[in-house]
């Protein structure tokens, strides 16, 4: 079997130090020599959860040439999300508290079913609240036995992760990669031509699910459009007011859409589990224990839908704030590459309508608003606030 093409590791963008890393620790495995704690940075989208999940297939493996080959069923169900060992972990919330933390170090103390390791993948491991860190950071010490922790942060700063947890785990940075490698990722995953996978890597910004998002999904191409639609707007009177009213509509309306039914089906599960439609003696009780559970059932999906509308408006200014970017890339004759090269047209109308001053502050603004969005502020509120600081950089009346 050819190690060059097929292993869970030849698809990691992040360079041959990182494959060349996570292949010793699969090997060294084998032997029952592992680091019982990880934690990988990285930029969001730089694929850390990536490189984790590789390593952990790597760990399960069941091929006897190499480990990670990419073709057993215990690599590709690994990969998949459905190996009974590898238990990935997505936060959902704003923030993880103490009752998430313990849920997870319940997972990592069970034993493995088939492979040698159990693996837990933590992503998003800097959403922990400083109790919820404590409760892991005893875990993380002294794991159990055949598990192995795997922690996705964005960084090694305290900001991000507990300094007691850092000095636990073995640090695995993986790099954004460049705009070359994320499109040659997606062709190689086939569906997008080299065009478009180039347009979807630059405006990502190296961000690998982003591209992979854009490059496929047409309501996603057309929600950019419109955002970076925006900032023709901002020249004509009120439109642009209108339009980000619009914008925070839609993507509301988008996120309860996709979330309804992910939360019927919790629902369904919570009452199937708690005896719902049960009749006798018991069902005062039960009623009084199931309707408890679905309030904290129902906060929870409140806090998961605040989470993912924040997340997606985030992610909306972060196109637009290209916009002016490339603007001022543009101003500056910089000489790098453009974030939106199909919108050049528009950010060099930008470039010379206004000096770099004035673009920077647009920037700025738009940074703010980012900002805000975490500081209890309402976003409509926000984004209104936003255009009026651009119209009012730009000089536009």
């Amino acid at each position: 079997m050819s190690t060059s093409t097929s292993t869970v590791f030849d698809r990691l963008t992040g360079g041959s130090q990182l494959r060349s890393l996570l292949i010793d620790a699969a090997t060294a495995a084998r032997s029952g020599s592992v680091t019982h704690a990880w934690l990988f940075t990285g930029a969001p989208g730089s694929g850390r959860t990536v490189a984790a999940r590789a390593l952990a297939a790597g760990l399960v493996c069941t091929s006897e040439v190499v480990p990670g080959c990419g073709e057993c069923q215990a690599c590709r169900t690994a990969l998949a999300g459905n190996h009974p060992d590898v238990e990935l972990i997505q936060p959902q919330e704003l923030t993880t508290g103490v009752k998430f933390a313990r849920d997870v170090v319940e997972k990592a103390h069970t034993l493995p079913t088939s492979a040698p390791w159990r693996v837990v993948i933590f992503e998003d491991a800097d959403r922990m609240t400083e109790s919820a860190s404590n409760v892991l950071l005893k875990s993380v010490e002294e794991p159990p036995s055949r598990t192995v922790f795997m922690l996705c942060a964005p960084s090694t700063h305290p900001r991000d992760i507990l300094p007691t947890i850092v000095s636990r785990c073995r640090h695995v940075y993986v790099p954004v990669p460049s705009n070359d490698d994320v499109a040659a990722l997606l062709v190689a995953e086939g569906g997008v031509s080299e065009h478009d996978a180039a347009l979807a890597a630059a405006a990502s910004v190296g961000h690998i699910g982003r591209a992979r998002h854009l490059a496929h999904n047409i309501v996603a191409q057309q929600r950019r459009a419109q955002v970076l639609g925006l900032a023709e707007l901002i020249y004509h009177g009120d439109l642009a007011f209108q339009e980000v009213g619009v914008l925070f509509t839609k993507i509301e309306a988008e996120v309860d859409q996709r979330l309804e039914p992910i939360e019927a089906s919790e629902k369904e599960k919570l009452q199937t589990a708690m005896g719902g439609g049960m009749k006798g003696k018991r069902v005062a009780s039960l009623r009084s224990s199931l309707n408890a559970a679905e309030k904290e059932l129902e906060a929870t999906h409140k806090k998961r839908r605040t989470r993912q509308k924040r997340d997606a408006l985030d992610l909306a200014l972060v196109d637009f704030a290209g916009i002016y970017r490339d603007a001022l890339i543009t101003a500056t004759g910089a000489g790098i590459g453009l974030t939106h090269p199909d919108m050049e047209g528009l950010s060099r109308e930008i470039a010379s309508r206004h000096p770099a001053e004035a673009i920077v502050t647009c920037i700025d603004a738009i940074m703010k608003t980012r900002e805000l969005f975490g500081q209890n502020v309402r976003p409509v509120v926000a984004l209104d606030s936003m255009v009026g600081r651009i119209r009012l950089a730009l000089g536009v009346r």
